[in-house]
C-alpha cells in the first residue's frame, strides 16, 4: 500500500536465518508515518493530494480498496472545531502583539460581516469583552462558502494566526484558515441589528439583550461588583449566610410582601361554608359530619339486604372525617384557632418572600460575630419609577459589637473597594459607558475612590435643605422639609451633589420614620441610624445600629403594631448574651446603576420583575 517502501531494499528471509518478525519493525513504522500524514494533511486541497497520491498505491484487494477510499474521505472533512478548547476574545486581544504567529480557535457570535471582492472581515464576540476579534477570511478559503451565508448573529467558530492588524483601532486581526458555522442565523427575523436600539424596546426581547453592547457591559460590571463584594467581606473575616427566602416576619413591617401559600384560588377560600365542609376548618360542622357518616354506616349493615361494597365505602368516608375533625381538634390545641384561613396552608400560617435578610443574619451575626448576606429580595410594592423593582439583590453585612460609627467606616470602606475593582477590571465598558451614558462618569467614580465621605447628622441637613430651598421654593417638587420629614431624592441628590460635592452619610434619623429593629438614642427623638447619599442616585445604602436592649425591642414593638409571639425567636437574641451590633443593607441593582451611569433599574438586571411584568 505504500508506493515509498520499493525504496527500501529489503533481505530475502527464504535463505536466510531472519524471522519473519523481522519485518514487524518496520511495517509499523510505515503505518505509524500512513497516520501521521492523514492527521497532518486535513485541509481540503492537502487533502485531495494526499488522496492522488494514495491512487497510485498497489492494491491487494478489494477490501483494501475499500479502505484506502474511506481513509481520503476522512482526512478530506476536517474534524469539527466545536470540540476544540478556544481562546477567550478578551484574552486574546488582552495580549495583543505578544500573541502575533500563534495558531488559535475562537467561538462566539457574529456582529459584523463586510465582504470585499476577494475577501471577507468578520467580527465575533464572544461576551468576554465589549470588543470583538476581527476575523480575516480570504476568498481562497476552502470554508469561503461558510463565510459568503454569515449575517449578524450566527455563532461561529474560527481558526486562524494571529496577524498585525492595520487598522488604527486594533493591534491584532486573526487570519482565518477554517471557519465553521455552529448555529445560524436567519438576518430576515434576527430582532438585533448594526444600530442602536432604545432599551425599552431591549426590555421586550431580554432573552436576547446580553448581545447588546450595553447590557453585556452592564452584566460584564455587574459581575465584577459581586465578586469584588466577596472579596472585600472574606478579606475582613466575614461569614457568608445563606438567609431563606421564605419568611413568615415582616422585616420592614411595611406590609408589602408577596404572599406564598398553596391555598386554593382568593374566591374558592372565601367560602366560608363550603371550607368548613370540604376542608375541615370548623370542628362543629366536622363533628356533625362524622355523626352523619356514622349513621349512613349503621343504616348500611343493618339493611334487609348487605352490599358489602356499599358498607366498605361509607367506612372510608367516616374514617377519612374522623381524621379531620382530629386534626382540627389538635389545631386548636396548638393555639392555631380552626377558623384560622391559614391553618391548612403548607406552612400551617401566613408565609411570604422575604424583603431583608436582615433579622436572620442577626442571629448569625450573635455567634459568628461578622456575617453577610447577599441575594435576592421581594417587594409588592405598586411602582414604575426607574428605581423599583419587584426583585432584586440586597447585600448586608451584620457585625457583632459594632456601634453606628464603626457601621459607617464598614459601609465606606466597602464602597470605594467594589467601585475600584470594577474601574480596574472593566475599562472598556467603562470607555462605553461614558461616551453614551455619562461622560462624566469616570471621574465622578474616581473621586468617589478617593476623597472621604462626609457625615452629617439629619438635624443638620434638614437646617441646610430649609436654607437652599428659603431661596427659590418654586425650584423644588417637595419644598416642605422640617424635622421628621423623610428626605426625597431631590433632597438626598442635593446634599450629596452641591451641598458636600462627595458621597455623604446622614445620621440620627427621626424614631418616627423609622424601622423598629433601630437603637433608641438617649434624646428619645432619634435613632442611631444612618443613610449614604451618593452624587447621582441620591440613597445607597441604609443602615442602623440594632437595639439590643429587650424593654426597648419590645416597646418598639408594640409601637409598631407588630406582635412579639411573632418574633419570639428574635426577641430570644435580647435574652439570651446581647451585644451591640450593627449592620446595613445596600441595593446591588442601585449600585450597579450608580457605577455604570444606567438610569434605569431595570436595564441592570437580567431578567426585571415590576409591575405588569414577568416575562422569561
Amino acid at each position: 500500500r505504500f508506493p515509498f517502501a520499493a525504496r527500501f531494499a529489503l533481505p530475502d528471509c527464504r535463505h536466510t536465518r531472519f524471522s519473519p518478525l523481522y519485518m514487524l519493525p518496520l511495517l509499523m513504522l510505515l503505518t505509524a508515518c500512513r497516520a501521521a500524514a492523514t492527521r497532518t494533511l486535513i485541509g481540503g486541497r492537502s487533502a485531495r493530494v494526499l488522496a492522488s497520491r494514495f491512487a497510485h498505491a498497489p492494491v491487494a484487494s478489494a477490501a483494501a480498496a475499500s479502505s484506502s477510499a474511506a481513509a481520503a474521505t476522512a482526512a478530506a472533512a476536517p474534524p469539527s472545531l466545536v470540540a476544540e478548547s478556544r481562546v477567550r476574545v478578551a484574552s486574546l486581544l488582552e495580549g495583543g502583539e505578544a500573541r502575533l504567529g500563534e495558531t488559535v480557535v475562537v467561538k462566539g457570535w457574529v456582529r459584523t460581516v463586510r465582504t470585499q471582492k476577494s475577501f471577507s472581515f468578520v467580527e465575533v464576540n464572544d461576551g468576554s469583552s465589549l470588543k470583538g476579534v476581527q476575523v480575516v477570511a480570504e476568498d481562497g478559503l476552502d470554508s469561503y462558502d461558510v463565510v459568503d451565508a454569515l449575517s449578524t448573529g450566527a455563532a461561529v467558530a474560527v481558526r486562524g494566526e494571529v496577524v498585525a492588524s492595520p487598522a488604527k483601532e486594533q493591534s491584532i486581526e486573526l487570519r482565518a484558515s477554517l471557519v465553521e458555522l455552529v448555529g445560524s442565523c436567519p438576518a430576515d427575523s434576527y430582532p438585533l441589528q448594526k444600530k442602536r436600539h432604545s432599551l425599552e424596546f431591549l426590555r421586550s426581547i431580554a432573552h436576547l439583550r446580553p448581545r447588546t453592547n450595553t447590557i453585556g457591559a452592564a452584566m460584564r460590571v455587574r459581575s465584577a461588583l459581586s465578586f469584588a463584594t466577596h472579596e472585600f467581606f472574606r478579606s475582613r473575616g466575614f461569614v457568608h449566610v445563606h438567609t431563606p427566602l421564605l419568611t413568615a416576619s415582616d422585616c420592614e413591617g411595611a406590609g408589602e410582601m408577596f404572599r406564598v401559600t398553596t391555598l386554593p384560588a382568593a374566591g374558592e377560600a372565601a367560602q366560608p361554608a363550603a371550607a368548613a365542609a370540604g376542608c375541615g376548618d370548623d370542628v362543629a360542622a366536622l363533628d356533625r359530619a362524622v355523626k352523619s357518616a356514622g349513621e349512613a354506616v349503621r343504616a348500611l349493615k343493618e339493611a334487609a339486604v348487605v352490599d358489602k361494597e356499599a358498607v366498605d365505602g361509607a367506612v372510608q368516608e367516616l374514617l377519612a372525617r374522623k381524621a379531620k375533625l382530629q386534626a382540627a381538634t389538635e389545631k386548636q390545641v396548638a393555639g392555631k384557632p380552626a377558623g384560622d384561613p391559614f391553618a391548612d396552608d403548607f406552612f400551617g400560617r401566613a408565609a411570604y418572600l422575604t424583603v431583608s435578610g436582615q433579622l436572620c443574619a442577626e442571629t448569625y451575626a450573635s455567634a459568628l460575630g461578622d456575617v453577610y448576606t447577599f441575594g435576592p429580595t421581594f417587594r409588592a410594592e405598586d411602582s414604575n419609577t426607574a428605581r423599583h423593582l419587584a426583585e432584586f439583590w440586597m447585600i448586608e453585612p451584620e457585625m457583632a459589637f459594632t456601634d453606628l460609627a464603626a457601621n459607617m467606616d464598614n459601609a465606606e470602606a466597602y464602597v470605594k473597594h467594589v467601585v475600584q475593582y470594577a474601574l480596574r477590571s472593566c475599562a472598556d465598558d467603562f470607555a462605553m459607558f461614558a461616551q453614551f451614558y455619562d461622560k462624566g462618569l469616570k471621574a465622578r467614580l474616581q473621586a468617589l475612590v478617593e476623597t472621604p465621605f462626609a457625615r452629617v447628622s439629619y438635624t443638620e441637613a434638614v437646617e441646610l435643605l430649609r436654607a437652599e430651598i428659603a431661596k427659590d421654593p418654586s425650584k423644588w417638587e417637595y419644598p416642605c422639609v422640617e424635622f421628621g420629614t423623610d428626605l426625597a431624592t431631590e433632597h438626598e441628590r442635593w446634599l450629596a451633589e452641591v451641598a458636600f460635592g462627595s458621597a455623604v452619610f446622614v445620621y440620627n434619623y427621626p424614631k418616627a420614620i423609622k424601622a423598629f429593629y433601630m437603637r433608641d438614642n438617649d434624646d428619645g427623638k432619634t435613632v442611631a441610624a444612618m443613610d449614604l447619599l451618593v452624587p447621582g442616585v441620591g440613597e445607597l445604602i441604609g443602615g442602623s445600629q440594632r437595639e439590643e436592649r429587650l424593654p426597648m425591642l419590645l416597646s418598639k414593638m408594640e409601637e409598631s403594631g407588630l406582635d412579639p409571639e411573632d418574633y419570639w425567636w428574635y426577641v430570644d437574641l435580647r435574652r439570651y448574651g446581647s451585644v451591640p451590633h450593627s449592620g446595613y443593607g445596600l441595593g446591588f441593582e442601585r449600585l450597579v446603576c450608580y457605577v455604570t451611569g444606567i438610569p434605569n433599574i431595570r436595564d441592570v438586571i437580567p431578567f426585571p420583575r415590576y409591575p405588569g411584568s414577568c416575562d422569561f
